[in-house]
């Protein structure tokens, strides 16, 4: 403080300042009379007196309610008797007809349902909205950040996510699927595959460098564009404004050909095209980050030209031509394996059975490093099956026991099914097949319906190799009694490859479900409470009186 200045007072605590003020009598400056009550009467309600009787009176009443809960029922048991007593047997058959009737829609609600996504309707509901309003399902905190990236790792490498691949074998939409839906009426794609392409070409096909040049620009609208004759309108205007547009003669080859023959029209001038501008990008890619982008682009667009006209040829019965086409883009562009051309080429040559040719294929693709597919296991089991499956006896085999090929050949069926555990049904011709979509889900049904239509013909061309299929493929199952929990020579089974092929396949193909799942409590307990409702029903309409005397009882 200054010199000669007032020091600053010093605050007082609340209760100070409570007791300075109720001495201050009157002056304006203390509590509220009442709060000055209050403070009275909780000191009375602290003396040992005050205490006896609050408990006195807490016990009165507590005896009070024992007293009268028992009387209350009693009167509200008699009420109850006396209401019974009035009914007709009338109304408790429409009491139990209406109890069966409402059970039996509730059961029928919930077998679609299940049927549909595979899950128990009630029993989502009540875990995804009542849990958390009863409280039962506590959120745990999130994990620190500097777990996080390790634990993802871990759980990436116990558990394969649910990726979905491009078909390698995928049909022409407009010489094949749309055929398809115009003699069937049936639509053969989904909208979340044809979205799925959607994104793909726009990846493959598109670059940074396309907003400069008006003909690119109208492709990037085109493969947005959802209805099929707007992107063929928009492929012919961006050839009006450049003749060269290779993107646009695939575009028109894809969707706009109604045939297998005029496809291959289109995109042979799609592969003139596109070599002319590959080669201009090659010279200058190294000048900027935007031409590697635009060389990546012009060859993506090649390689799909090139892969595309090798299928057109093996369609069209071309079959060495395709096979040679596929071996040069191989190795023209060997590090675009992701493609997975060699399935194409695997297909094309087990139609020459050309079994050696087969084999060398395998020998380098089928690697542990490698991603594993349906078309490489079970082409491996194939070939293994060809060579014991004309011999092969299932008498024969009980009898004198399994040779070491015959071995072999079991062990690598085992192995193909607990890869995909689907295809042998399709195979078999257990279930019916549909066309295959344009994306699968690896170990998937969608993945097994692309397998089978393709390869279904080379089982068959091979004497006993459906024999041989059909009596060891379960024994996979006795191996792997649990597949989602731990696997044999593979990851375990994915659970999510449900919801993804019901999403990748048509609504009126039956999805193969693995393992299969048991059904909900719910539908056992709505089954139950409708089948019970109707006897009860029917034992009413056929003996009134006596059910009248048991309801009463």
């Amino acid at each position: 403080p200054r010199p000669g200045a007032c020091p600053a007072p010093v605050p007082a605590c609340p209760s100070a300042v409570m007791a300075e003020g109720s001495g201050s009598g009157g002056s304006g400056r203390g509590p509220p009379s009442a709060l000055r009550r209050w403070e009275q009467l909780r000191r009375r309600a602290a003396t040992p007196w005050a205490r006896g009787l609050l408990a006195v009176a807490a016990g009165l009443g507590l005896l009070y309610a024992v007293l009268r809960v028992p009387v209350r029922l009693r009167d509200g048991l008699a009420a109850v008797t006396v209401f019974l007593s009035t009914l007709t047997p009338k109304f408790y058959f429409a009491l139990t007809v209406t109890s069966s009737f409402i059970s039996g829609l509730i059961f029928v609600f919930e077998w679609w349902h299940f049927r549909k996504y595979g899950t128990s309707f009630i029993e989502q509901v009540s875990v995804s909205h009542l849990r958390p309003l009863i409280g039962g399902a506590e959120s745990s905190p999130p994990a620190p950040a500097a777990f996080s990236a390790g634990d993802n790792d871990s759980s990436r490498q116990s558990m394969p996510e649910c990726k979905v691949w491009r078909n390698p074998l995928n049909l022409f939409r407009g010489a094949e699927y749309s055929r398809y839906m115009w003699v069937t009426g049936k639509e053969p794609l989904t909208y979340y595959d044809m979205n799925l392409s959607a994104q793909d070409h726009q990846t493959f096909f598109t670059c940074d460098t396309d907003a400069l040049r008006p003909s690119p620009v109208v492709m990037q609208k085109a493969w947005r564009e959802r209805n099929p004759q707007a992107r063929i309108k928009a492929a012919y205007q961006a050839l009006e404004l450049n003749n060269d547009c290779a993107t646009a003669y695939v575009l028109l080859a894809e969707e706009e050909a109604t045939t297998i023959v005029d496809a291959e029209k289109y995109f042979k001038q799609a592969l003139k095209a596109g070599e002319m501008i590959y080669r201009k990008s090659q010279n200058c890619h190294s000048q900027s980050p935007q031409h590697e982008a635009q060389l990546r682009r012009d060859t993506n667009v090649l390689v799909y030209v090139k892969r595309r006209l090798a299928m057109c040829a093996r369609k069209l019965g071309r079959i060495r031509e395709a096979v040679k086409m596929m071996r040069d883009l191989m190795k023209e562009f060997p590090l675009l394996s992701m493609l997975n051309i060699h399935e194409n080429l695997l297909e094309a040559l087990l139609e020459l059975q050309a079994y050696a040719d087969v084999q060398a294929v395998l020998a380098k693709y089928d690697d542990i490093s490698l991603p594993k597919s349906a078309a490489i296991c079970y082409t491996a089991a194939l070939l293994k099956a060809r060579a014991v499956s004309e011999r092969f006896s299932p008498e024969t085999a009980s009898k004198r026991g399994l040779s070491t090929a015959e071995i072999n050949a079991v062990e690598a069926i085992h192995r193909a099914v607990e890869f995909n555990p689907h295809v042998p049904k399709y195979l078999l011709e257990m279930k019916s097949l549909v066309l295959p979509p344009e994306h699968i889900l690896k170990r998937g049904d969608s993945e097994a319906v692309a397998y089978a239509f393709f390869h279904l013909q080379h089982w068959k061309r091979i004497e006993g190799a459906l024999n041989l299929l059909h009596c060891t493929w379960e024994g996979t199952f006795r191996m792997i009694p649990y597949p989602l929990e731990k696997g044999h020579l593979f990851y375990p089974y994915p659970s999510c490859t449900e919801t993804a092929d019901r999403e990748l396949l048509p609504t009126f193909h039956e999805v193969s479900v693995y393992p299969q799942k048991e059904l909900p409590f719910f539908i056992h307990f709505t089954a139950g409470l409708c089948s019970f409702s109707a006897m009860l029903a029917l034992l009413t309409h056929q003996f009134p009186e006596l059910m009248v005397i048991f309801a009463k009882a």
